[in-house]
């Protein structure tokens, strides 16, 4: 089944749906569906495209537009973007494309996708803030953060429904060392460190979130959080960690929601 008729099956079967559209923007893939936004749940199929090289603004406008065409969508979207967003306008660019530094990202996609209003937000925030409703936070209340464990290590603060954006725990210093290059997924696997002496780096870092903010949860994410019984057991701090339950669909989730709702400032 393609995802136009993923999108005309929910069509004809989601009456009284609540939906948004959400595109999640990754280094190797730009992949978006249609979201129940009651449930949290895809409605029909994802579909995804590889992300342009270079990963210009343009360049990604263009595939973000593809992905939302295939589905005939024609209202709000909500897309991620792996750094600091600000109104809109993109402020850091770590891990991507220099040239996206200062540009107005919402006005770029909305350029390619006709005039359609989108939302911009960081990529660990989008995903923080599925977890949290829908996910490994849904029945917990008070301060969660969640962290990605990948290149680096993304971030996202949700208090009680409401999103503290633009946080960038990776880029702590924790004893004397930027805390993702202490401990980020990328750094166990580039030192072959069993997961003993990785958990390790990671309890420093959590403890040193949890002495500044003092959350009541901790969601691990990345794709190391798919073994989180081989190291979550292993951590030493005193706050509760738990792995993200929602996976590959997290940062489309987030990304629809944000779209439908000023997170920032509405909450639940």
């Amino acid at each position: 089944m393609t995802a136009n008729d993923s999108a005309a099956q929910a069509a004809a079967t989601g009456a009284g749906q609540r939906r948004g559209f959400g595109i999640d923007v990754g280094g190797s893939g730009v992949k978006g569906g249609i979201v129940d936004l009651d449930t949290g749940l895809l409605i029909g199929d994802r579909f995804k495209l590889e992300t342009p090289q270079p990963a210009t603004p343009e360049a990604v406008s263009k595939t973000v537009a593809a992905v939302v065409r295939e589905f005939g969508w024609t209202e709000k979207v909500g897309v991620t973007y792996p750094g600091v967003v600000t109104d809109g306008i993109v402020r850091t660019a770590a891990n991507v494309d220099k040239g996206w530094i200062g540009s107005n990202a919402s006005e770029f996609y909305s350029k390619a996708l006709d005039g359609q209003q989108v939302t911009v937000l960081n990529d660990a925030d989008a995903a923080g803030l599925a977890e949290e409703r829908f996910g490994a936070g849904r029945d917990n209340t008070g301060v969660i953060v969640l962290l990605t464990f990948g290149t680096g290590i993304g971030s996202a603060v949700i208090h009680n429904g409401v999103l503290l954006p633009n946080t960038e725990f990776g880029h702590l210093e924790v004893g004397g060392k930027e805390a993702e290059h202490r401990a980020a997924s990328s750094v166990k696997e580039k030192k072959d460190w069993s997961y003993e002496r990785w958990t390790q780096e990671v309890t420093k870092v959590l403890v040193a979130i949890e002495n500044a903010i003092w959350p009541d949860l901790f969601i691990a994410g990345g794709g190391i959080s798919r073994k989180a019984e081989k190291w979550i057991p292993l951590l030493q701090n005193r706050t509760p960690v738990v792995a993200a339950a929602l996976q590959n669909t997290a940062g489309i989730v987030g990304a629809a929601m944000a779209a439908a709702v000023d997170v920032t400032a509405t909450g639940k």
